[in-house]
């Protein structure tokens, strides 16, 4: 421990265990990070009615069960917020979170570029069928020549890149390098951009839209896309077009490269009820505050997919752990569950049962990135409290 109490985390041990507790609510004292501003007007209000749902039980190994209470004690919980009929039912804070800390999203940072690429298609600017090198010609000679905005959007691009969280040396670090989340893996050579990083990349690893292959560079090439699609910088188009009129009540910040581009593919920090926001806009199919933000076909699109990104996703490592599901346009869902589900590494999670009109929000810091016993038992305890409402 240092002098002021506060764990010895710096750049090099931020997103190990025991320091990611700390350093997952200090992401901008770490980082050069932009700000994604909150509305100057009145945030949208919640109604509260409270209701005590620790002895709520779940499912765990062998016909056992355990309470909620158990799981929010034993899976590094943060925050917790469950949310019925657009009114909050729970909202609880861990390990020194309050309502106003703003906590890292990893991936969940990626369905917010999901949606911000269905407004920019909506305003005429983007078109999803084009090449991502139509936006970006500097990419014609690389790995995505081939690739469409669409393919990028749904991870089915052709791009050979490896994304094993439990490899130091692995392709999601030595982009992640780039931010300067590994600085032990920069050299002088390193590229010192997102867009850079994506220029050096020159080989491929299938066909386009052969398979569902997940990989976070497809997320930070969106975001390059869209900002040059809107002619406007990402922080900005976010700010404006998605987070202020969602009626936040805090900004959200996200790591950003040597030129300002935004690491969205797992670099943005938010408040837990304004992801409970977010939420809610995906389970009323992009309507929230009075408002269509979000077109609404695009996220009913994204929630019901098309056989051929439920083919691809069905022959992939995840077809057994979502049989029905599917990943569009950087979401999860599984149709006839009408969930829909926004994934993070180390706990982070967004959870919507439509038929149950449920948004929950689970913010996490556990200690390593994938532990599939950890994630196993907070989607069957986020099944079973849907299941019991």
């Amino acid at each position: 421990m240092t002098q002021t109490g506060l764990p010895a985390y710096s750049t090099a041990n931020w997103n190990q265990p025991p320091h990611n507790r700390h350093s997952f609510r200090h992401m901008s004292a770490l980082f050069n990070t932009t700000s994604i501003r909150r509305s100057n007007g009145q945030a949208s209000a919640f109604e509260y009615a409270i209701e005590d749902l620790g002895q709520l039980t779940y499912p765990v190994s062998q016909g056992e069960t355990r309470t909620l209470q158990y799981f929010l004690d034993s899976t590094y919980t943060d925050a917790f917020i469950v949310v019925q009929d657009g009114i909050i039912i729970t909202e609880r804070y861990f390990n020194d979170m309050g309502a106003d800390t703003p906590h890292l999203l990893n991936s969940v940072s990626k369905s917010f570029v999901g949606m911000l690429a269905g407004i920019a298609v909506d305003d005429g600017l983007l078109d999803a069928g084009s090449l991502v090198s139509d936006y970006l010609p500097e990419l014609a000679n690389s790995a995505f020549r081939d690739t469409t905005v669409q393919a990028a959007l749904d991870m089915t691009a052709g791009v050979a890149y490896s994304e094993d969280y439990d490899r130091r040396e692995d392709d999601f670090w030595h982009e992640a390098a780039v931010v300067g989340w590994r600085p032990d893996l920069q050299t002088a050579t390193s590229p010192r951009s997102l867009l850079a990083y994506c220029q050096q990349r020159i080989h491929t690893e299938q066909q386009e839209n052969e398979h569902f292959h997940y990989r976070t560079v497809l997320t930070n090439l969106c975001t390059a896309v869209i900002e040059r699609a809107v002619n406007q910088p990402f922080g900005e188009f976010f700010s404006q077009r998605l987070w202020q009129p969602m009626g936040t009540e805090f900004d959200a910040n996200v790591v950003v490269d040597a030129v300002g581009l935004p690491y969205m593919g797992a670099g943005m920090s938010a408040c837990a009820r304004d992801l409970a926001r977010f939420g809610e806009l995906l389970r009323n199919d992009g309507f929230y505050n009075d408002q269509q933000i979000v077109p609404a076909t695009w996220v009913r699109d994204t929630r019901l997919g098309n056989d051929h990104v439920r083919g691809l996703f069905a022959a992939s490592e995840y077809g057994g752990l979502l049989p029905d599901g599917h990943y569009r346009n950087q979401v999860w869902a599984d149709p006839s569950a009408e969930e829909i589900m926004c994934i993070g590494i180390h706990g982070q999670s967004i959870y919507v049962d439509r038929a149950k009109a449920l948004v929950c929000v689970k913010l996490s810091s556990h200690p390593y990135p994938t532990d599939l016993a950890l994630y196993g038992a907070t989607y069957r305890a986020l099944r079973a409290l849907a299941s019991q409402r």
